[in-house]
This record gives structure tokens, C-alpha cells and sequence, in this order.
């Protein structure tokens, strides 16, 4: 969960650097990224503000990004609900995935507010196996810059922010 949200696109310009790079270090876990995306300040728009945050997750190392996305959560564990068989078996395949790539498996469908169908992040897991590496790491990168995506659009919430209370 965030501790920032809703700021507005003008409240997060306005942000000392020092809270604008906390508050953008929980929506990508990365110091360095949420570095140079508070550095890149001020920003006209949501889509400026995204590009520039998908051009310095470009710039993150391989290691850099595999830390990042170890700080995931498995996808056996984000659904309280999941009956014990649906966890056992995205347990298994998350594991199978992290040993054949040696990076955890990231979906974007995870973090999406409506929430996820298990059997859908099943059949992704199976046929992202199937990737060559050059593929997969491209493929999850692309999925980490979705994450990015979902969690800057609840840091700044609707258009112009919430009230302030």
C-alpha cells in the first residue's frame, strides 16, 4: 500500500526532492529510479511524467532490475482467497519460473485495483516459460513498467488531486 496517494500532478512538482523521491521509491523500489524520475521534475503532464519514468527503468542494470523485482510479492501469496490447490500450483509454477529465468516472476494483472483471475496468471506463467531469456527479460520489463504505471496513477489519483482534508 502506498503512503502517498492522490497527490495531484502539481502537488508531486511541488514536492521538496526529498519526498518526491520517497514518494515515488513506493512505486518502484528502486533509489536510483525514483531518483532521476524527482530530478526530471516539474512535469506538464501524467504522460510526460510516465515516459520519463519508463526511460529511467530502462536505464536500470539487469541486477538492478531483478532486486527490484525480488521485491514482489509471490503470486501465491497476494490473494487471501485462492483455495490451497490454486496456491499450491502458482506456488510450483513461480517457482519453476524463477529457476529456469533466475528472477521472480512479474505481472502487472497482480497489482490492477479489480483484482486477478489465479488461472490467468497460471496460463501467463506457462507460456512465458516457453520465452527465450532475451524475450522473457524483455517481457518483464515491460510488466515492471506497468507496475510503475498502476502505482504513479495512485500516487496522483483523479486529475488535480484529492482535496486536501
Amino acid at each position: 500500500m502506498l503512503m502517498h496517494q492522490g497527490l495531484g500532478l502539481d502537488t508531486f512538482n511541488d514536492l521538496p526532492r526529498r519526498k518526491a523521491v520517497h514518494a515515488l521509491y513506493e512505486c518502484c523500489c528502486s533509489v536510483a529510479w525514483a531518483s532521476r524520475v524527482a530530478d526530471g521534475r516539474s512535469y506538464r503532464s501524467r504522460a510526460e511524467l510516465f515516459r520519463a519514468a519508463d526511460a529511467e527503468l530502462a536505464e536500470l542494470s539487469d541486477g538492478d532490475i531483478d532486486a527490484l523485482a525480488a521485491t514482489l510479492p509471490e503470486p501465491s501469496k497476494v490473494c487471501a482467497a485462492m483455495d490451497a490447490n490454486t496456491r499450491g500450483a502458482l506456488g510450483t509454477a513461480a517457482r519453476a519460473y524463477c529457476e529456469r529465468f533466475d528472477y521472480p516472476y512479474v505481472a502487472s494483472r497482480l497489482f490492477e485495483a479489480e483484482g486477478f483471475d489465479p488461472r490467468e496468471i497460471l496460463v501467463d506463467l506457462g507460456h512465458r516459460l516457453d520465452n527465450d531469456d532475451r524475450t522473457e527479460r524483455k517481457v518483464m520489463r515491460n510488466e515492471l513498467a506497468e507496475i510503475n504505471h498502476i502505482r504513479l496513477n495512485r500516487l496522483l489519483g483523479p486529475e488535480g488531486g484529492w482535496p486536501p482534508y
